[in-house]
C-alpha cells in the first residue's frame, strides 16, 4: 500500500493524513496505431504520475494521487471505432466537482497531469479560478517535459517512437511487434498557418492518418 495513492489507501490512513497537494492524472481511451493499446495514454500518465509522486513523497511532500480519469476529449475521432469521447463541457463539469471536493476539505493545491493532446485544461482553470479563488490549480503535459529531439530523429505526435518506446518499457506485453505498426503518415493542411501552429482548426482524424498514428 502506497499512502500517497488514494486508490490504495484506506479511511484509517487518509482521515488524519496531511495533504497539501492533490494530483489528478488524466488520459484518454483511443486507438494508437495498430500496435499500441487503446489505454496507452492512461497507462503512461498513471505510471509517470505515480513515479513522480513517489519521489516527491520520499522527499517529504504531502501529496495524494487520485485515480486516472480514462476518458478525454476526442471530438475529432468519433468515426474511429470505440474511441471514447467526452465533450469539453463534460470534462469541465468533472473537474469542477473534484475541485469543489478538495476545496471543502481544505486542500487548495491541485495539479492535473495530462497525457492526451485533445485535453486542454487552461481555459477551464481560468474559470475555476473565479469560482474557487483560494485554490491554486495547475496543469502540465508530461510529454512536453523533455525535448524529444534529444532522443528521436523524427517528431511525431501520436503512437510514434516516443510512445512506443515508453510502452515497451512500461507494459511490453501490450505492444505488438513493430511489423504490425502502420507508417504513421499524416496529411498536412493546405494552409501553412495551420502547419506552423499559429492557426488552429480541428481535423477529422480518419482524414489525417490511415492507421490513427502520427509519426514514425
Amino acid at each position: 500500500m502506497n499512502p500517497f495513492i488514494l486508490a490504495e489507501s484506506n479511511w484509517k490512513t487518509i482521515k488524519d493524513a496531511p495533504v497539501e497537494v492533490v494530483i489528478l492524472p488524466w488520459g484518454a481511451t483511443e486507438a494508437h496505431n495498430f500496435h499500441l493499446p487503446y489505454g496507452t495514454d492512461n497507462i503512461e500518465t498513471e505510471r509517470i504520475t505515480r513515479e513522480a509522486a513517489r519521489k516527491a513523497f520520499e522527499r517529504g511532500a504531502e501529496i495524494l494521487v487520485l485515480p486516472v480519469i480514462p476518458f478525454g476529449v476526442n471530438t475529432g475521432q468519433l468515426d474511429i471505432r470505440v474511441n471514447i469521447n467526452i465533450n469539453p463541457s463534460t470534462q469541465f463539469a468533472i473537474l469542477k466537482d473534484i475541485t469543489d471536493v478538495l476545496n471543502r476539505h481544505g486542500i487548495h493545491k491541485f495539479l492535473i497531469v495530462n497525457g492526451h493532446g485533445g485535453n486542454d485544461f487552461r481555459q477551464m482553470i481560468r474559470e475555476l479560478g473565479l469560482n474557487f479563488p483560494e485554490m491554486f490549480i495547475a496543469t502540465c503535459n508530461w510529454y512536453q517535459a523533455v525535448d524529444q529531439s534529444q532522443f528521436f530523429e523524427e517528431a511525431g505526435g501520436h503512437a510514434d517512437e516516443m510512445e512506443t518506446s515508453l510502452m515497451l518499457f512500461l507494459e511490453p506485453g501490450l505492444v505488438l511487434p513493430v511489423g504490425n505498426a502502420g507508417q504513421g503518415d499524416a496529411k498536412k493542411f493546405r494552409i501553412n498557418a495551420f502547419n506552423e501552429n499559429w492557426a488552429w482548426s480541428e481535423r477529422k482524424w480518419s482524414k489525417v492518418t490511415e492507421d490513427t498514428g502520427v509519426g514514425n
